[in-house]
């Protein structure tokens, strides 16, 4: 993933308000991200940390979009698998829901996927990240097809929260 500015973060949103966009928190440290071992670039709100928020390239630009959260005690004890890397973590897996674009969203719909609590898809693919003992089932695929298959998958999220029928 290229590095975005926090500028180019906030115009990426298509499920939220401008204004929205505009009082989110952005990371301050864009610049020490590891942007080469990205595939989508993922934080938590420090001030709502039931709010998420990820950015992705699609069609050569910058898509983003406002995600929620499910209360993190509930999931302390049991162990889940994140939809979009298939990495287990126990306790480290949230339910995100992200509010539809456009009209459909403006009506209340939303969308929700299990995702890595902490965002970090990327790195747990790449091998960058450890989340513990049997977090990462033995697959056949290369790192660059798992890779391939994280983006997907994120891919079929994305135009789940951005379909307009």
């Amino acid at each position: 993933m290229k590095p975005l500015t926090e500028q180019e973060i906030r115009s990426a949103f298509v499920n939220c308000t401008k204004g929205e966009a505009k009082r989110l928190s952005v990371p301050r440290d864009l610049a020490d991200r590891p942007w080469d071992d990205l595939d989508f670039l993922g934080w938590r709100d420090p001030q709502a940390p039931d709010r998420a928020y990820l950015v992705t390239a699609r069609d050569d630009r910058p898509t983003a979009l406002a995600l929620r959260s499910s209360n993190a005690a509930s999931w302390q004890t049991r162990r889940s698998m994140c939809s979009l890397c298939l990495t287990t973590h126990t306790g480290g897996v949230s339910l995100m829901v992200a509010t539809r674009a456009g009209r459909r969203g403006q009506r209340g719909d939303s969308v929700g996927v299990y995702i890595c609590s902490d965002l970090a898809c990327s790195l747990y693919v790449r091998g960058k990240k450890d989340a513990g003992i049997g977090a990462r089932l033995q697959e056949s695929l290369t790192v660059q097809e798992k890779i391939q298959r994280t983006v997907a998958n994120l891919d079929a999220f994305l135009a789940k929260v951005t379909a307009t029928a």
